[in-house]
């Protein structure tokens, strides 16, 4: 990746922290960076977050940070969730468009050669004991590496109803 690249995502990367930082639903957000721009099979990032009202509903959305040079429109992510009183449901494959299939155009918001997108991926979820809760994921693609892929991460948001 050449310098330019790379200053545009790090201002990406501050223009997202800014625009998150005024969220007031936001209860968790955390991105975790992958060596050499590429998600190793072997690498499953886990993403640990307090839960302490349990009355409240919550949206959990996966970041994903990709480079134009990412070789496949969608993604494969299974996630795992524990809590206090262990796994919390079954662990659920997830398949992301981070490309429109049919023109190759990016989804998302991208500066340059990068692209950032937000997905949902547990919406309304409830959390039955106060405590911490780790999201882990794997990416489930049908090869080891996938280079192209800068980061992933998880933020965890108080659900509001559309009016």
């Amino acid at each position: 990746m050449n310098q330019i690249s790379a200053v545009r995502g790090v201002l990406a990367a501050g223009l997202l922290c800014l625009l998150t930082a005024c969220d007031p639903n936001r209860v968790f957000e955390e991105n975790t960076d992958f060596p050499n721009y590429s998600w190793d099979v072997q690498q499953k990032p886990a993403f640990t977050f307090a839960i302490e009202d349990t009355t409240a509903r919550y949206d959990v959305y996966f970041n994903v940070r990709h480079a134009s040079a990412y070789g496949f429109y969608n993604l494969y992510v299974k996630h795992t969730l524990t809590g206090p009183g262990g796994q919390v449901g079954k662990p659920q494959l997830h398949q992301m468009l981070l490309l429109d299939p049919k023109t190759g155009e990016p989804k998302g918001s991208g500066t340059g050669d990068i692209y950032d997108i937000q997905l949902l991926a547990l919406r309304n979820q409830r959390f039955a004991k106060p405590g911490n809760y780790t999201l882990t994921l794997e990416q489930y693609m049908r090869q080891a590496q996938l280079p192209g892929l800068m980061a992933m991460g998880v933020r965890v948001a108080r659900h509001e109803e559309k009016k």
